[in-house]
């Protein structure tokens, strides 16, 4: 496959390098919350927070307590060294209290003019997809004051259309990592998402079909056993590679920075801003969404028995309470299903934990008879 982001080095890449020297806006988001259809029909490039496993934290250890999620001290580290001034402004959202900080101290520090706090509701319900709706509609108002564009319906349902091309495409990328034998690894496709979440949505859906026929004869034999991964907001591309390297092969994943991030986007409503709520907020798989655990778990097994996995890997950075405390649910649940599970708390980039990580993942290859 041609170079993706995979490192906090790759941030700034040609391709938004090439966007800024033509005169685009980019907005920086972390959460798969953030309707990215409403910032590209703003003709604005919708750019998702990433880290790579960024191991230094000493300038967001100082605004953000050691005790937090060591993901977002690493993203607010770049953010506070200079990696993102590439960056006309943020969008956040309270997908976790960690997060919160993050953004709330990156803009204390930085002070973008442009800062916009996008509200998500914790449940699912009318009232909270009217409540969401609305905000969307303040959101929109925001971007098009501030960059002085107008933001049409029909430029909005353009980017439904897109996105929903691209989320077909992916779902075919997965389908080869799914087959026997696999044409694509599990570190590959977290590439392949990680660099198109810093693109337009019509480009990445270009640079789709380019790995696509490039994988469709591929074949990945070299494994001794299936499994799929799930948890807190993971983009080390390492993590997976390290994991992978034992013998072990991620066939399936339930990430952020994974299937979570496109693989139900569904709505009926025909007023733009209302399918919008419903494609994000309807189909948000995440545990801070208080009262829809059955419908995640319900998802993870529907994924992993279509993949075929012989195992799971739950796992979750330290400090992260909504993922830590779901993975003693999705453990119990997972195994009365006859899917072995190893729950696997990481500190977020921290290339000292590698070998802890293998000998657990080792570990459960010879749990499954591999």
């Amino acid at each position: 496959m041609r170079q993706m982001q995979c490192q906090s080095t790759d941030l700034f890449t040609d391709y938004v390098r090439d966007w800024k020297d033509k005169g685009g806006k980019v907005l920086g988001y972390a959460c798969v919350a953030t309707p990215v259809e409403l910032i590209e029909a703003a003709g604005i490039l919708p750019y998702r927070i990433k880290a790579f496993g960024h191991p230094e934290t000493e300038l967001g250890d100082a605004y953000l307590a050691r005790f937090n999620c060591r993901f977002c001290r690493s993203c607010l580290q770049l953010g506070l060294e200079g990696s993102y001034d590439f960056l006309d402004g943020l969008v956040e959202t309270n997908g976790c209290d960690h997060l919160r900080g993050m953004f709330e101290n990156w803009q204390y520090v930085k002070k973008y003019d442009f800062f916009h706090y996008l509200k998500v509701p914790h449940f699912l319900r009318e009232d909270s997809l009217q409540y969401f709706t609305d905000e969307l509609s303040l959101m929109r108002q925001a971007i098009s004051e501030y960059f002085g564009v107008e933001i049409t319906d029909e430029k909005i349902m353009q980017a439904v259309d897109v996105y929903d091309e691209v989320s077909g495409k992916l779902k075919k990328l997965y389908a080869l990592r799914e087959k026997v034998p696999p044409a694509v690894t599990g570190a590959e496709v977290m590439q392949v998402i990680c660099t198109g979440s810093s693109m337009m949505g019509e480009d990445f859906s270009a640079l789709l079909d380019e790995v696509l026929a490039e994988k469709e004869t591929a074949s990945v034999t070299d494994y001794k056993a299936r499994l799929i991964i799930m948890g807190s907001a993971t983009d080390e591309v390492d993590l997976i590679e390290d994991i992978e390297s034992t013998g072990a092969f991620i066939a399936a994943d339930a990430l952020c920075y994974g299937s979570r991030s496109f693989w139900k986007r569904e709505g009926e409503s025909g007023d733009p801003m209302r399918l919008l709520a419903e494609r994000y907020l309807g189909h948000l798989f995440c545990p801070r969404m208080f009262t829809d655990y059955d419908r995640r778990r319900d998802y993870i097994l529907e994924t992993a028995r279509r993949a075929g996995v012989d195992g799971a890997i739950v796992t979750y950075n330290k400090f992260c309470d909504l993922h830590g405390v779901e993975a003693v649910s999705l453990r119990k649940d997972l195994e009365e299903a006859g899917i072995p599970v190893l729950v696997l708390e990481k500190d977020y980039g921290s290339k000292a934990d590698t070998g802890r990580i293998k000998t657990r993942v080792q570990a459960l290859l010879e749990k499954l008879g591999k």
